[in-house]
């Protein structure tokens, strides 16, 4: 593994959550903030891996912050954490994406509520834009998780929802555009072989996960600038360096959950945390009232599992909607159960 120490202006850093309410980790001194952060690994590596939290504990990684600089786009800073573009650009709204002021406050969204679904397999969970992979029971990695940002298909070429299998690995693949993807191309003034070989100009990059539903993948990419976006024709799209990890940990058969979770709520040491994405765009439910849809959730978890709810956070989360977990509830405060007050 590697530990990174990382130090922020305290003065310049102006987020609108506490620190505590995003679970970083601060020592300061002065007006110098300096964050220490263990992973297993992570960034220009490959994916993060992280521990596997026990039962009734949804969170995993921390918050870091470092200083921009005018040498790196947020896109240069993104591939170098493994966060998508998105990802990177909900966290740092006010930072122009492209030139970054020197210094100025940089937030890396690298810690996250894993979704719900069985920890097992993969999980993809698509306004998140990222995918969990859990190795399977048994074996020296049982005990970790690991997570990639991915791209997934636009509104028009959407990638379905629900459970497949990945079906067959292939190293170097070909790509042979439907008919549908030529057509589109041609629409356009622009013209695709029916068979894209191997090499520098192949979209799929140099390996391929094929799922259980036809016309459907896993791959790589000849643009990793693109990843953390909805860009594809359906298929789901990693970084170079992810893609040959995730090819090497994987097998044929192993299972693949699709979810669309805008809203993740999750428990670490007692206390309720919100994660909170822009819904897909076809998903009316949320984006008609993102704070209704949000508060169904955290109530329907209050009923099981009291607290006291920090009202203010929750609502300060769902305008932001910037996916980086929130602490919503009380630390130390014990609650009662409740019913849903949206009802009443």
């Amino acid at each position: 593994g590697k530990t990174r120490q990382l130090s922020v202006n305290w003065i310049g850093l102006k987020r609108g959550f506490s620190e505590q309410a995003l679970g970083m980790r601060w020592h300061s001194s002065h007006c110098v903030v300096l964050v220490s952060l263990l992973l297993l690994h992570a960034g220009d590596s490959g994916a993060a891996r992280f521990p596997l939290p026990a039962d009734g504990d949804d969170l995993i990684g921390e918050i870091q912050l470092e200083k921009a600089t005018r040498s790196e786009t947020l896109l240069d800073v993104a591939r170098r954490h493994d966060i998508g573009q998105e990802e990177i650009q909900l966290a740092n709204p006010s930072l122009d994406r492209w030139l970054p002021e020197e210094n100025d406050p940089l937030l890396i969204p690298s810690r996250y509520i894993l979704p719900e679904a069985r920890r097992e397999g993969l999980v993809l969970n698509l306004p998140e834009m990222r995918i969990y992979h859990f190795p399977p029971p048994g074996g020296k990695d049982a005990a970790a998780v690991d997570t990639y940002p991915v791209s997934i298909g636009r509104m028009d070429w959407k990638t379905p929802l629900g459970e497949t299998r990945i079906v067959s690995k292939q190293r170097n693949p070909s790509w042979r555009p439907p008919q549908s993807v030529r057509q589109e191309a041609a629409a356009e003034g622009e013209s695709i072989p029916q068979l894209v070989p191997p090499g520098p100009d192949n979209p799929l990059g140099g390996f391929a996960l094929r799922l259980g539903r036809p016309g459907y993948l896993i791959h790589g990419t000849n643009k990793p600038y693109g990843v953390g976006m909805r860009v594809t024709h359906g298929c789901v799209r990693l970084l170079p360096e992810d893609i040959a990890e995730l090819f090497a940990r994987v097998a044929a058969g192993t299972k693949v959950q699709i979810v669309n979770q805008p809203v993740k709520i999750g428990w670490h040491k007692g206390v309720l945390y919100a994660e909170i994405h822009p819904p897909l765009d076809e998903d009316d439910t949320a984006r008609e009232d993102l704070l209704r849809f949000t508060l169904e959730r955290v109530y329907a978890e209050l009923a099981q599992n009291p607290a006291v709810l920090d009202g203010q956070a929750l609502r300060q989360a769902v305008e932001k909607a910037h996916g980086v977990p929130v602490a919503i509830s009380k630390p130390g405060a014990s609650g009662r159960s409740i019913v849903n007050p949206l009802f009443q």
